[in-house]
């Protein structure tokens, strides 16, 4: 192996399509009524259900402990991390990196901020391990991940905004309106890795047919890309959104996961959100 893989468990990969491969998972951690949990493997996630769950970030310590393990193997290595619009995570391991580089000056140590997140993170992590799988160096491998950075496009909408408002992404207020107006915010992605609102439709239908229409608009060579997404317990919506994507533009293939309870807590169950490669202008349109 040239080189180790980290990734965190918001990245959305399913220890099942890991299988057999070296990419070590570093765990945010979250809360349910006070009890901390550290869970990897969303293969049985049943989705959230309306429980409060709490969130914290990745420390610095964390990170170092658990690079240090490959370091000391002589392995050099490689992390994909949340982006840094809507997390501290990445700033820790660039904490962690510094003080390993004291101990292994010797070794390459890379940690890249993809200002993506879900399964927008969990693709560049994906990236990595092709890249590693077909001989390419830790080097071109990073180089071939940030340049693609601002081509992921990332674009959901959510059922209950009750999730946003406890995230301090609109106000009490808003919420109340949209709930009862039954008015779905359109969300993305922007060039710094933030989340912002850059649209409004009445409905569930109305919505999701919104996702599938910037795909259309944005997407570059559908036939040769794996597009991905990522469902609050909502399989009968993505179906839906798969067969729109179909439509006009069929990629290669569609991947979907059950959002895990880091992401998932952030956005709620109804939680409906695709990614994939597509124009830059994508993150600072508002279209």
């Amino acid at each position: 192996m040239s080189f180790a893989i980290f990734t965190d468990n918001a990245s959305n990969l399913p220890l099942s399509w890991l299988k057999g491969d070296d990419v070590h998972i570093v765990p945010f951690c979250y809360y349910i009524d006070g009890v901390e949990y550290k869970d990897l493997d969303i293969d049985n996630f049943d989705g959230p259900a309306g429980t409060h769950v709490t969130t914290s970030q990745i420390n610095p310590a964390t990170y170092e402990e658990h690079f240090r393990k490959v370091l000391e193997e002589g392995k050099d290595m490689i992390c994909i991390c949340m982006s840094s619009g809507i997390s501290g995570a990445y700033q820790s391991s660039r904490i962690a990196v510094t003080e390993l580089m004291e101990e292994f000056p010797d070794r390459k140590i890379y940690t890249i901020d993809t200002k993506s997140a879900s399964l927008a993170e969990g693709y560049f992590a994906l990236l990595a391990l092709e890249c590693r799988e077909n001989g390419m160096t830790i080097d071109a491998t990073k180089e071939l991940i940030e340049s693609r950075v601002q081509n992921m496009c990332q674009v959901f909408t959510v059922d209950d905004l009750e999730y946003l408002r406890r995230g301090g992404r609109i106000s009490n207020f808003k919420a109340t309106v949209a709930s009862i107006l039954n008015i779905k915010p359109l969300l993305k992605g922007n060039e710094l890795g933030q989340i912002v609102n850059f649209g409004t439709v009445r409905g569930r239908k109305k919505s999701i047919k919104a996702l599938a229409d910037r795909y259309d608009k944005y997407v570059v060579n559908p036939s040769e890309q794996t597009v991905y997404i990522a469902h609050g317990n909502c399989q009968y919506d993505v179906e839906e959104l798969k067969k729109l994507l179909n439509e006009k533009n069929p990629p290669k293939e569609i991947r979907s996961v059950m959002y895990e309870p880091v992401t998932g807590s952030h956005v709620g169950p109804g939680a409906l959100a695709l990614f994939f490669m597509g124009r830059e202008d994508f993150r600072t349109s508002m279209d």
